[in-house]
């Protein structure tokens, strides 16, 4: 494991933190070690939820490590499994990741918030993406960006790189809260994911992927195809019986996540 990549588990919870003082930034090796991660976090059935944050309390993460960079890292290396970060490109992932935005985001990092399902910042976060600074632009985010805030709010972060506080970001409906520790918030919501019923938190991460650029009606033909196996899972599995079973006879549901 690299040394840059920390993770905890608590319960059902699997905390991981970027760790490369001074702004954890990622390099090849460190991409492939979160990618590692979350394709271990993904394959164990006895983990539901992920936090990713950063070290420290000045930066989430500053995207690409500009020295790896400067020393020969080229701007299309192998980023290994999941792509950069570990999770931009692990597209079957189907379990909650929510990022802990501790600090700046930038670039690449403000990428690694994107990916995640859930954002909470800390009231000092700020999301940048400075690309356009030295004539590029910014990578997934240029088509994530407007699937996730305003599009022409999208545009102005992406064609000035200008910062954009966290309060703002709530605002425009990027991050789910801010709070004064986005690592305690972020745990609560994982609590409260981690004890849902697993089966259906998968399905409505596949259904939500397979149906963002489709209308409505081909949205129903889809589900109703057989062809979204994550979804066949969820009405085919226990959990689904267990729910309405355990509300007629008003108890608590055990989720088995099968």
């Amino acid at each position: 494991m690299n040394d840059a990549v920390k993770v905890h588990k608590r319960g059902a919870v699997l905390e991981v933190t970027l760790d490369r003082p001074k702004a954890n930034a990622i390099d090849v090796r460190t991409s492939i070690a979160m990618g590692e991660t979350f394709i271990e976090f993904r394959d164990d059935p006895s983990l539901r939820v992920a936090i990713l944050t950063g070290g420290g309390e000045k930066f989430f993460c500053a995207g690409w490590d500009l020295k790896a960079a400067a020393e020969g890292e080229s701007y299309d290396a192998d980023y290994g499994p999941g792509g950069f970060g570990g999770i931009t490109e692990l597209h079957d992932l189907n379990k909650p990741i929510i990022a802990a935005v501790n600090g700046l985001a930038f670039g690449g990092g403000f990428e690694l918030a994107l990916s995640c399902d859930l954002v909470v910042a800390a009231g000092h976060a700020e999301f940048c993406l400075p690309e356009i600074k030295v004539g590029v632009l910014a990578d997934a985010a240029t088509f994530r960006l407007p699937k996730r805030m305003p599009r022409n709010i999208a545009m102005e972060l992406l064609m000035t790189g200008r910062r954009m506080g966290a309060e703002e970001a709530a605002r425009w409906g990027l991050v789910n809260s801010v709070a004064p520790s986005a690592m305690e918030r972020a745990r609560e919501l994982a609590a409260l994911l981690a004890g849902g019923p697993p089966v259906a938190l998968a399905a409505i991460k596949a259904v939500v992927r397979e149906t963002e650029t489709l209308s409505n009606e081909e949205c129903y033909t889809l589900m109703r195809s057989g062809n979204l196996s994550a979804f066949e899972a969820m009405l085919a599995s226990e959990d689904a019986k267990e729910g309405p079973r355990a509300f007629a006879e008003k108890r608590e549901p055990i989720w088995q996540g099968k």
